[in-house]
C-alpha cells in the first residue's frame, strides 16, 4: 500500500473546522496556538466563530493551512505518514509544511500574505470564476479562446475529468459560462471566491509573493510532493520557490497530479483540511482507489482504524 495525503484549498472552509479536534488532541491545540502566536491575533476564534471573516481570502487561507496541519498532527501522532504529498492550490503549501520544507510558522504568516496579495491583485467585483462540469477539456479550452477576444478569459482549474474551472474578467467570464452551458455543459457553478485566481490576471500578486518567498529559508523536502504547476514530484529544493511564484498565476492541473500518483503505485489518498472536495476529485479521476479525509473526530478514527489494520 502506497499513501498519498492530500490538502484542501481554498473555498472547503467552514466555521467551526477543527474545533472538535482542537477539544481533543493536544497536540492539534497546539498547532492552533502557535497560529495564533505567529500572526498575532486569534486565528482560532475566526475558524470556530467568525464566518464573516473566515471567508476573507486573508484569513482563509491561513485558517485552512493551520486547521489542515492540526489534522496531520493528529493522524502522525496515531504514526501514521505518507509517501506523497500534495494539495490543491493553497493546499499546496500545507504540503510543503508536512514536507519539512517551511517551518509552520513561516507558511501561516506567508499564506496570510498571499491571501493579501491575491485579493489585492483584482478589486473585488472585477473578476469571477466558473465550475464547468460534464464537457471535455478541449471544448472549454476553446470557449476560452473564442471569448478572449473580447476580455481575459482562461482555463484556471483541470479538477478532474469533466470538470474544469475558469477564470477571468467578471463580465466575460460570465458570457463565456453561458456558452458552455449552451453548449451542452451538464453544471455551470460560479464560484464563491473573492478574484479570478490561477490567471495571468494574478501577475502583481506572483510579484509581491516573490518577494516573500525569497526571503524565506527552506529545509529540505522529507516527503516527495507533487506540485500544482506541472502536475508532476518537484525534484529538487531549488525548485519550490519558481514553482510557487507560478503557481498563483498558473492553471491547477489536479487531474494530472492525481495521475501522477497513481502511477507511482498509490492506491490510499487521505483528504486532510475541511470538506470532501478533493475526494470527490480523485474518484472521478481514477478507480478502485481507498479514498478517506480527516477533519473531525469520526473521521480520523475511522481513517486510523482502516490504515493500521
Amino acid at each position: 500500500m502506497k499513501t498519498a495525503f492530500l490538502f484542501s484549498g481554498q473555498g472547503a472552509q467552514y466555521v467551526g473546522m477543527g474545533k472538535e479536534l482542537q477539544k481533543q488532541y493536544v497536540c492539534a491545540k497546539e498547532i492552533f496556538q502557535r497560529a495564533d502566536d505567529a500572526l498575532g491575533f486569534s486565528l482560532s476564534d475566526i475558524c470556530f466563530e467568525q464566518e464573516e471573516k473566515l471567508n476573507q481570502t486573508e484569513f482563509t487561507q491561513p485558517a485552512i493551512l493551520t486547521m489542515s496541519i492540526a489534522a496531520l498532527s493528529c493522524l502522525i501522532e496515531k504514526g501514521i505518514k505518507p509517501n506523497y504529498v500534495s494539495g490543491l492550490s493553497l493546499g499546496e503549501y500545507s504540503a510543503y509544511t508536512a514536507s519539512g520544507v517551511f517551518h509552520f510558522e513561516d507558511a501561516v504568516k506567508l499564506v496570510q500574505k498571499r491571501g493579501r496579495f491575491m485579493t489585492e491583485a483584482v478589486p473585488e467585483g472585477k473578476g469571477s470564476m466558473y465550475a464547468i462540469i460534464g464537457m471535455e477539456r478541449e471544448q472549454v479550452e476553446n470557449i476560452c479562446k473564442e471569448y478572449s477576444q473580447y476580455g481575459f478569459v482562461a482555463p484556471a482549474n483541470y479538477n478532474a475529468p469533466g470538470q474544469i474551472v475558469i477564470a477571468g474578467e467578471t463580465e466575460i467570464t460570465a458570457k463565456a459560462a453561458a456558452a458552455a452551458k449552451e453548449k451542452g455543459a451538464k453544471i455551470v457553478s460560479k464560484l464563491n471566491v473573492s478574484g479570478p485566481f490561477h490567471t495571468a490576471l494574478l501577475k502583481s500578486a506572483s510579484e509581491k509573493l516573490a518577494q516573500e518567498l525569497n526571503q524565506l529559508q527552506l529545509h529540505t523536502m522529507t516527503i516527495p510532493v507533487i506540485t500544482n504547476v506541472t502536475g508532476q514530484e518537484v525534484e529538487n529544493n531549488e525548485d519550490i520557490i519558481p514553482l510557487l511564484i507560478k503557481q498563483v498565476m498558473s492553471p491547477v492541473k489536479w487531474e494530472e497530479t492525481i495521475m501522477t500518483l497513481s502511477k507511482k503505485g498509490v492506491d490510499t489518498f487521505i483528504e486532510i483540511g475541511p470538506g470532501k472536495t478533493l475526494s470527490g476529485f480523485v474518484k472521478r479521476t481514477i478507480k478502485g482507489a481507498t479514498i478517506l479525509n480527516v477533519e473531525n473526530q469520526k473521521t480520523l478514527e475511522k481513517a486510523v482504524e482502516k490504515l493500521l489494520i
